[in-house]
Parts: C-alpha cells; sequence; structure tokens
C-alpha cells in the first residue's frame, strides 16, 4: 500500500475547492429500500426545483436489497425469472421512471444517485452521462481497474474489456437529475441471472471482487466516488450526515409512499 493510508481515507483528507465555488453534498446511507431511495431522491429534486432555503445538489451513496428494478425502455421480456425463482433469492421488481432497460441492485453494489440542478450549468444530458462514467473509472483505477466509458448508446456504462462492471440510468426532470449508477464492488453477480442486464445476458457482468480478488469496503469505495464526482463536476465536496438531509427512519425502512410500482401492475403497452 502506498503512503499515507488507504486511498479513500486519503482522500477524505483533502478538500475540493474547484469551479466557480458551487458545492455538492455526499451522503452516505448504507444499506436502504429501494422505495426510500426513490422518494428521498424525489424530495430532495422538489426541494431544488422549488428553490427551497437550504436545497442544495446532493450526491446520494448506498446499497439496496435485492431488487430488479426496469427503466421506462424495458421490455418484458428483459425480466427472464419466474416468479419462484425471485421468491427463492429474494429478489423484488419494481418499475422506475429512469431510463435504460432492467438491472438489478443488491448488497455490495455502489448505487449512486445525484440530484443536481443542471440548468445554469451544462444542459447536455450526453455531457452528463460522460462526466458519470469518468468518475466511475476513475474510482475503479484507485482500485486496481482498468476501466473505460461505453461510447455507444448500447454501451452507456462502464467496461473492463467486454465485461460491464457499471452500469447507468438517469432521468430529468425540468434539468434537475435523479437515478444514476450503480457500480459492482463485491455484488453475488448470480443475482443477474433473472434478466437481461441492461438488454446483456448475465455473464457479462462484473465486480472488482471478480477482477481483482479484493474485496473493499463499500464505504470506502463510496469516499473515493464522492471525491473524484467533486473533482469531474467541479464542485466543492461538503459531507454530510444522513439526518442532516432529513433522512429518518420512515425513509430507511421504506415504510413511505413511493412513485415506484412492482412490476406486475404495469399496463399491457409498456
Amino acid at each position: 500500500m502506498s503512503r499515507g493510508g488507504s486511498p479513500a481515507r486519503r482522500m477524505r483528507t483533502q478538500r475540493m475547492e474547484l469551479g466557480n465555488g458551487a458545492t455538492i453534498r455526499s451522503v452516505y446511507l448504507g444499506r436502504v429500500s429501494y422505495e426510500a431511495g426513490v422518494e428521498l431522491q424525489h424530495r430532495l429534486r422538489q426541494q431544488l426545483l422549488d428553490g427551497e432555503p437550504g436545497a442544495s445538489d446532493t450526491l446520494l451513496l448506498l446499497e439496496h436489497p435485492p431488487t430488479y428494478t426496469v427503466g421506462r425502455n424495458c421490455d418484458r421480456s428483459d425480466v427472464l425469472a419466474e416468479p419462484d425463482w425471485l421468491r427463492q433469492r429474494g429478489i423484488a421488481v419494481a418499475e422506475c421512471d429512469r431510463g435504460g432497460r432492467a438491472t438489478y441492485h443488491g448488497p455490495g453494489q455502489l448505487v449512486g444517485y445525484p440530484v443536481i440542478d443542471l440548468r445554469a450549468e451544462r444542459r447536455n444530458v450526453r455531457g452528463y452521462v460522460r462526466d458519470l462514467q469518468e468518475v466511475l473509472v476513475r474510482t475503479l483505477a484507485t482500485f486496481g481497474v482498468a476501466a473505460v466509458g461505453g461510447e455507444e448508446r448500447e454501451r452507456i456504462g462502464v467496461w473492463v474489456d467486454r465485461r460491464k462492471i457499471a452500469s447507468i440510468g438517469i432521468h430529468l426532470r425540468r434539468w434537475v437529475t435523479t437515478h444514476g449508477f450503480a457500480l459492482n464492488v463485491c455484488t453475488d453477480l448470480d443475482d443477474f441471472a433473472g434478466i437481461l442486464s441492461c438488454g446483456f445476458d448475465a455473464g457479462v457482468m462484473t465486480s472488482i471482487e471478480e477482477l481483482t480478488g479484493r474485496r473493499p469496503g463499500l464505504q470506502d469505495v463510496a469516499g473515493c466516488c464522492a471525491e473524484n464526482f467533486a473533482r469531474v463536476f467541479e464542485r466543492r465536496l461538503v459531507s454530510v450526515e444522513p439526518a442532516g438531509i432529513g433522512f429518518g427512519t420512515a425513509l430507511r425502512t421504506g415504510r413511505i409512499r413511493s412513485d415506484t410500482r412492482p412490476l406486475e401492475s404495469r399496463s399491457p403497452e409498456l
């Protein structure tokens, strides 16, 4: 190991002083239900849209219990698993408003939800996606993985040769972003078998653990990712505790109203 402790610890000691003074709040939430994560994003987005005092761009970093999510471009055939298999694996299925097709979230996967206002800076969806990819490429390099961002629409995400290590799916409402990325750190890759993940066979997926034989702590990867996000987006990074954004027990357990729906309740035309 190089001098100064772990890469994530070294990065946390640095203060981002980039850009025009704009800040990004980074919040590590631990394990959160998918519905709770969506609800929190929607609440933070509305605060930005309404211009509420204290509203700020925020990067939520977390992991979910086993969940298949299907984006607005998803076809039913992307979900391969039968209900019995889903029950045995303990995998829920939820519909969401992000772009992209079916994907998997679960333990050992770092999920990042940037809720940021692009109106003042970069009304450029492709540029935003490229920047998200760059954040992940830099983060992976810190943990010994050489990766690249996908250039074609069908290959959006982050790749190591022909293996996909991170997925990206976003949603914009009046140029405020929700959803984001999912980076496989030490994910159980067998759980991808029930879907065509972003249209690809499960065998395409890989993880930091599979490629390096090491299991970095999810919070260490999250800290590194937050620092790289601040650099790429030229923001001053401010780390905030969950309580600082109003994240409480009801949200953590998912006992809230949600705009997600089970797959079975989707209208036939989707």
